[in-house]
């Protein structure tokens, strides 16, 4: 006898608003746009004051770690919270990547030490795994030999303030590496707040942790079912700023926004914004109920995400006007998040190729 999964709740509850709340105002004081935009044009593009703050002052690095890790306890739910203000700010902090993707990882390993050290924020972790490889998919290994591990990774997101790498070997084992042990180059990225590097292994020592495979799958499929979140925060943060400032900016002193071709625009982006915002519930609520159907979540999520985002960043760009095309306005940073982040684990195009596969709707 099969058991019904009861219907997901995609409603925010008071305890996730409260988050949201405190993680927003958090924000508004550490994170406001000019000092973002200050950031990523010098040499340390992450923000560690902010990261400290939101993890050792909100505890929020610990949200998926059981509480007797020095977690949280909580859910992906929670955390997804917690990526849509990230990305309503175009935060340059390693949630994702330490919190959310390497945590995953440990988790599957069994890892408690690490975990905990991740969850209290004395470490930080990535997953030595390109960013733009989607669950599923195979990925570049190093070599394993005589007790070291030897080879070359690229695209690692956030691996330059990582203190911890878990790296993928070809004899099928996850090893933790300290980041010291590894050469750690910066690579060119569109998406400055998210910097990408290259990690050089050269006779580097490791700890085995597990089997690489399941650790690295589970992983990426949270990294892309809560990126969905970060998508959404960013697309109705473009959106509500792009509303506000049509009501301000006049035209033959009438507001722009009252002009019906661009009434009709954002009529459609709010659809949009409000389906995203329906899929990314949907795909935090599977992850943390662990239901059978969350790899289809995910994957609906991330086929619809990516080409919304990138259209409400296009349009707070184009409707900005001459302003919008500047280097002192924010959307450009919304605009290099959302291009990243449409092939951040996986294009909208290999999502729905993988959902057509999950439900068994192959092309002829």
């Amino acid at each position: 006898m099969t058991t019904q999964r009861a219907q997901p709740d995609l409603l925010y509850s008071e305890e996730e608003e409260a988050l949201r709340a405190a993680v927003r105002d958090l924000l508004t004081d550490h994170c406001d746009a000019a000092s973002v935009i200050a950031r990523i044009e010098s040499d340390t593009p992450h923000d560690l004051s902010l990261w400290k703050a939101l993890t050792e002052g909100m505890g929020l690095a610990g949200l998926l770690v059981p509480e007797e890790l020095d977690g949280q306890g909580a859910t992906h739910r929670e955390a997804a919270v917690v990526l849509e203000e990230l990305g309503r700010a175009v935060a340059p902090v390693p949630y994702l990547t330490s919190a959310v993707v390497a945590t995953e990882a440990l988790l599957e390993c069994g890892a408690d030490d690490l975990l905990s050290q991740l969850a209290s924020a004395t470490v930080i972790g990535a997953l030595a795994v390109s960013l733009s490889v989607p669950a599923g998919s195979a990925y570049k290994v190093v070599r394993f030999e005589n007790g070291a591990l030897h080879g070359e990774l690229t695209g690692i997101a956030d691996a330059a303030v990582a203190d911890l790498l878990l790296v993928p070997a070809d004899d099928g084992g996850l090893y933790a590496v300290d980041a010291s042990a590894a050469v750690i180059t910066p690579q060119v990225s569109l998406d400055l707040t998210r910097p990408l590097a290259k990690v050089v292994l050269d006779g580097a020592p490791g700890r085995l942790l597990g089997d690489a495979e399941p650790a690295v799958q589970r992983a990426l499929r949270a990294g892309a079912g809560l990126l969905t979140s970060e998508q959404l925060g960013l697309a109705d943060w473009t959106l509500t700023e792009t509303v506000r400032y049509l009501k301000e900016r006049k035209q033959f002193n009438r507001p722009v926004g009252g002009f019906q071709a661009l009434k009709h625009r954002l009529a459609q982006l709010w659809l949009e914004v409000v389906n995203l915002r329906a899929a990314a519930r949907n795909a935090a609520d599977a992850l943390s109920t662990g239901s059978h159907d969350s790899d289809v979540a995910v994957a609906v999520a991330q086929a619809y995400a990516a080409p919304v985002a990138v259209h409400a960043a296009e349009e707070a760009v184009q409707l900005h006007g001459g302003i919008g095309m500047t280097w002192e306005h924010p959307a450009h940073l919304y605009l290099k998040r959302a291009k990243a982040d449409s092939i951040a684990y996986g294009t909208a195009g290999r999502h729905r190729e993988t959902l057509a596969g999950l439900v068994d709707l192959r092309t002829p």
